[in-house]
């Protein structure tokens, strides 16, 4: 019996989504590198053998000159220890093993080097999303797979932990983006290169009435608050660091190894509980 994950990707499906890829469309991958940047610039660090994992490697070698680009296939092409900085750049959400991206990338690193990774949170589409469900159900009576399942921000960072990194932090960045239709998002997603690669898609095409409907139920969902005649579009980022774990970083004590009281530093007095305080209810 095999182990393997479940297949998620059709992965020549998403080779060719992103063979058609237009430079101009993608400013999520311009404010995830300019995320990165800003990062790098809080760490008292210069990084000399940087490694970059993304579907999108024109995009990436010119944001960082130098750097090795590799893709994001199951097995990633990155040597043992060979690196003290891996980017993981917006491609998570298409793994079949997101954990298994985690912990190749983790062992690319030498000890205490630094990963950074960017990816599509669950936020994101949220509208789109929902309409094309809608929609679906009442032409249909069911529902296919047409936008691939993407990580939410409480499940990130124990994906970090589960791939052994120190010091794990996830957080998100969400940006509002208005469109002038839903034909017009559904374009620039095409030109993002994140079209439908699901492997249990519906290969089909949608019906003309469908993308109709889609468009209608869009426009009166979720009409842009600020911009007359145009619809709103959640796009979330979520953000992971970590660094491979070395002797020299900092270590949690144990419980019941402190040396002083936390009374004692607040410079207050330490009351015992009583009996029938909630505190000391089984």
């Amino acid at each position: 019996m095999s182990n393997s994950p479940p297949r998620l990707t059709d992965r020549a499906a998403l080779e060719r989504a992103r063979h058609r890829t237009r430079p101009d469309a993608l400013f999520l991958h311009d404010l995830a590198a300019e995320r990165f940047e800003e990062t790098l610039e809080t760490v008292n660090r210069s990084f000399t053998d940087v490694a970059i994992v993304t579907g999108h490697p024109e995009f990436w070698q010119d944001r960082f000159p130098g750097a090795r680009v590799v893709a994001d296939t199951d097995t990633l092409d990155l040597s043992e220890g060979a690196h003290d900085l891996v980017l993981h750049a917006m491609a998570l959400h298409w793994a079949d093993d997101p954990v298994g991206q985690l912990v190749q990338s983790r062992r690319a690193l030498r000890p205490d080097g630094m990963f950074l990774g960017a990816f599509p949170g669950g936020r994101s589409l949220a509208e789109l999303r929902q309409v094309m469900a809608e929609a679906e159900t009442l032409a249909r009576g069911g529902l296919s797979p047409r936008i691939a399942p993407m990580m939410e921000l409480r499940d990130a960072g124990g994906l970090l932990q589960r791939a052994g990194f120190a010091l794990p932090v996830a957080d998100a960045d969400r940006f509002d983006v208005t469109y002038a239709d839903a034909q017009a998002l559904m374009q620039e997603l095409r030109a993002m290169g994140e079209t439908n690669a699901l492997a249990a898609r519906d290969r089909a095409p949608l019906p003309p009435s469908m993308i109709r409907a889609v468009g209608a139920l869009y426009g009166d969902r979720f009409p842009a608050p600020d911009a007359p005649n145009r619809i709103a579009a959640t796009f979330e980022i979520v953000h992971l660091s970590g660094w491979a774990p070395a002797d020299s970083q900092p270590k949690p004590l144990r419980p019941g190894s402190a040396s002083s009281r936390l009374a004692d530093a607040l410079g207050s007095s330490e009351q015992p509980l009583r009996d029938d305080s909630p505190e000391s209810r089984d």
